[in-house]
């Protein structure tokens, strides 16, 4: 029975191009996920964007100089080409800049507004003396009043996760003008979060599915219990408040960046002319919301966005948010002011993109943080994807090409023991690789699925097809048969995570048409089918690579 899946992707500040770190925290778990539902014909549909209202735009539009309408054309390009040449399938990728969802994001406050969940009131806020204005959270740095982080920002620390106000920051500084900021007094709107404490903890309770590190992190915060937090601020880069006499005030960005998933999902509808079709996955019970996010973003979408949700009503909560934990580089954290990282654009104009997939993947943060080294990245292309897939691929299709003609050796009607429990395996895979990739143990879900190619390999030794073919030539074509089907089978567990590589393997195989429209199981080559000269999967890689990309960072 068909299911229907929305991936919520976390949306990137359009203030810097991608790294790899953010890739594999949120960008390609969605796209597995999203491929391996399409496959199996479920409803699926995979929406993200640009966030341009976030002061780390307007930040970097200050740096250099330029407008930050500048700074967002730049960087949503970038986004646009990094996710098609690395193969993150979106349904749509659109920007919190649009009139539409300027639309929904008034129209949730207004809700809020009316319902009583959204109110009025004076607050306390940092104003830089020498910038002459008052400053957003992220303007502000200091030490963090829980961990003693000193890089803490003034609505959350990176280093323990907690989000705050700017006023706990201890030794606050304007990053405008690294003047001590001061507490001063001016009217701002407020999210009454603190009504919803009992429903949230109520709904996470039971939530046995999700990865033990985001609900136990939503119930500790719940359990110590919400505070109300202000939802406007004194900007003027954002979409305005819709009420009399807030026009120099903006919607504060954490509150409407959310709402993005909502808005796309619409966006998407109106795109398809059918402008109701966003309610199968927003009204629908039945339906299934993942949200893909890094750590950071655990408070907004387990505790935040939910009591929007429910304030709002008649809207899903999410199914599930696997929010992964960090990737390093060579042991240290990604840092764009170091220029400690793997930027994707650099990557992508000298690198081929499924080796990178299959080292994210293998190591995927699911649970812990994960270190990412280029040895770990040569040795898996090298030992994994090159000899254990790759050659045996090529080694298959080498065979049968010179040996049955070029086509799909016939099998005899009764296969041997061997040759049976084999396609066996790669049937029963299906099961456990998809099982793996549904509950977004993608790990889990490639070694699965490389497993079965070692098996494939040592079927392949044991019965020598290049020796028997001179002795035996019947043995040799059961053989060579039976890897083929295999290879069929194996091309489509790879395809969710190397998108690039696995139409070609299907291709070499004899597979015909589209390979993810072939769907979520192994398609049966039939004798005598024509088989494709065959080339390399992938490049082996020179150690020197090594010492070359290490030398890069930090540069």
């Amino acid at each position: 029975m068909s299911e229907t899946v929305l991936a919520a992707v976390a949306w990137p500040y359009a203030n810097s191009a991608l790294h790899a770190g953010q890739i594999a925290g949120a960008y390609l778990p969605a796209d597995i996920f999203a491929r391996y539902h399409r496959m199996r014909g479920d409803r699926t549909l995979m929406v993200s964007g640009s966030d341009v209202h976030g002061t780390p735009v307007t930040i970097s539009a200050e740096q250099q100089g330029v407008t930050p309408e500048q700074v967002i054309a730049v960087n949503h390009a970038s986004f646009l080409d990094t996710f098609e040449r690395f193969g993150i399938s979106f349904d749509l990728f659109t920007s919190t800049g649009t009139e539409n969802h300027a639309e929904v994001t008034q129209d949730m406050f207004l809700r809020l507004h009316e319902q009583g969940h959204i109110y009025e009131a004076e607050m306390t806020m940092l104003f830089d003396p020498e910038a002459g204005r008052f400053l957003p959270d992220r303007y502000v740095e200091g030490s963090c009043p829980y961990c003693d982080y000193d890089g803490a920002r003034g609505d959350q620390c990176d280093e323990c996760g907690r989000t705050m106000d700017a006023l706990e920051l201890i030794n606050p500084r304007s990053r405008l003008s690294d003047a001590t900021p001061e507490p001063r007094q001016t009217n701002h709107c407020f999210l009454r979060l603190s009504a919803f404490n009992d429903e949230i903890e109520e709904w996470i309770e039971p939530q046995e599915h999700w990865r033990p590190a985001v609900r136990n992190f939503a119930l500790g915060m719940l359990r110590e219990g919400l505070h109300d937090r202000a939802i406007t601020r004194d900007i003027e880069w954002g979409i305005p408040v819709p009420l009399d006499g807030w026009d120099d005030k903006r919607i504060y960005v954490w509150f409407e960046a959310v709402i993005g998933y909502l808005s796309a999902t619409k966006e998407w509808a109106q795109n398809s002319d059918a402008p109701d079709a966003w309610e199968a996955w927003w009204k629908d019970p039945a339906a299934r919301t993942v949200y893909f996010q890094g750590k950071d973003n655990v408070p907004f979408h387990t505790l935040i966005w939910p009591a929007m949700l429910l304030g709002y009503g008649d809207l899903n909560l999410p199914y599930d948010v696997p929010a992964n934990q960090y990737v390093t580089i060579s042991g240290s954290k990604a840092s764009s002011s170091r220029n400690w990282a793997i930027w994707m654009p650099d990557y992508l104009d000298r690198h081929d993109p499924d080796p990178l997939r299959y080292a994210l993947t293998a190591m995927m943060p699911e649970t812990a943080d994960t270190d990412f080294t280029w040895a770990e990245y040569l040795r898996r292309n090298n030992d994994e994807l090159v000899a254990r897939w790759g050659n045996l691929v090529h080694r298959v299709m080498t065979l049968t090409r010179r040996h049955f003609d070029a086509r799909m050796p016939e099998a005899p009607s009764t296969l041997s023991p061997e040759s049976a429990a084999l396609l066996q395996r790669v049937d029963a895979a299906f099961d456990e690789v998809g099982g793996h990739i549904d509950a977004l143990r993608l790990r889990a879900g490639i070694q699965a699925a490389m497993g079965v190619a070692q098996e494939a390999n040592r079927y392949l030794d044991e019965r020598a097809p290049w020796a028997a073919v001179r002795e035996d030539r019947d043995s040799a074509a059961e053989t060579l048969s039976t890897a083929i089907q295999t290879i069929s089978g194996l091309a489509t567990l790879f395809q969710p995570f190397l998108p690039f590589t696995s139409p070609r393997a299907w291709a070499l195989a004899g597979g015909d048409g589209d390979i993810e429209a072939a769907g979520w199981q192994r398609a049966s080559i039939a004798p005598g089918t024509p088989l494709p000269e065959p080339s390399p999967l992938f490049r082996k890689l020179d150690d020197s690579l090594v010492d070359e990309e290490e030398a890069r960072l930090g540069q």
